[in-house]
């Protein structure tokens, strides 16, 4: 039943996955945009979706000490994805947030995981008047 499910409602289960990570790394990026050495992070989408559907991750890494790093929980499904974002113009703190390049794709990616949630939540509407016979 969950793989007849998981082909119902394709790949926007992981879409909407990604989309929160890309979401919440873009919220960091202009959380940090005065911030001395701030580098912007972003995920590479295709990548981070086409992993997002294998069950086992290669990215998860082992901490076997207590002074290694972790990443954030959200962050560490999609960690090999997260890449630096390249700065269009170099800053004199090292900054590589531009504000609102940021901006314009955190709207852009919000607007593209509402779409996600339309296509989900059509689905599920044609799945119960299936269920109800309507």
């Amino acid at each position: 039943m969950v793989n007849m499910l998981d082909n119902y409602f394709g790949v926007h289960e992981q879409a909407l996955r990604v989309r929160s990570t890309r979401a919440q790394l873009l919220a960091e990026n202009i959380a940090n945009a005065d911030t001395p050495n701030f580098k912007a992070r972003d995920i590479d989408f295709a990548a981070a979706l086409a992993s997002a559907g294998q069950e086992v991750n290669a990215t998860h890494l082992l901490v076997t000490d207590a002074r290694h790093m972790t990443t954030a929980a959200g962050n560490e499904r999609f960690g090999s994805d997260i890449l630096f974002r390249t700065p269009q113009a170099a800053t004199l703190d090292g900054n590589s947030v531009d504000s609102d390049f940021e901006k314009s794709e955190f709207l852009r990616n919000a607007v593209e995981y509402q779409a996600s949630l339309k296509f989900i939540d059509g689905k599920i509407r044609n799945l119960m008047s299936a269920i109800k016979g309507d």
